[in-house]
């Protein structure tokens, strides 16, 4: 065999035993925040709330409270977070929020949110149904379907 050939396989089996352990990593990363979110869920509690605001700003500007600056690593206090500003009952609070949810959250107007301290994780409309706005679509996906409708007609 050539040198060639060798050095190739030997980065092939390096490469492979990479993905194998990233892989494993992965699932048990997944698995621990799956566990979370179900202890998330176990102590959630619904709470009607009237949205003052909403808007994404970095964590270490929000006006949260210092334990939870103090228990974020170091590396994501800078990172911007969906903050949402509230009043539940005669208190105004700011409050974390997921992701997902974080535009169909409606401003000045009540819902009804299932929180876990200072964290929202679902939103209902107290008096009618949140108002869902539709997807932007990709560039990718406007010009084919621009074609698609130029080929039917």
């Amino acid at each position: 065999m050539s040198t060639g050939w060798i050095i190739l396989i030997v980065v092939l089996v390096v490469v492979l035993a990479a993905l194998i352990v990233l892989s494993i990593y992965g699932r048990k990363l997944q698995k621990r925040s799956e566990e979370g979110q179900a202890q998330m869920r176990a102590g959630a509690q619904s709470v009607s709330i009237l949205v003052i605001d909403k808007k994404r700003i970095k964590l270490t500007e929000a006006d949260l409270p210092k334990i939870v600056v103090d228990q974020t690593p170091k590396y994501l206090r800078r990172s911007k977070v969906p903050i949402v500003k509230a009043k539940i009952g005669p208190k105004i609070m700011n409050l974390m929020c997921d992701d997902k949810i974080f535009d169909l959250i409606p401003v000045k107007k009540e819902v009804k949110a299932v929180m876990n301290g200072i964290y929202i994780m679902d939103v209902k409309g107290l008096r009618a149904n949140l108002d869902v706005k539709p997807e932007k679509k990709k560039l990718f996906a406007r010009l084919t379907s621009k074609f698609v409708k130029k080929g039917n007609s």
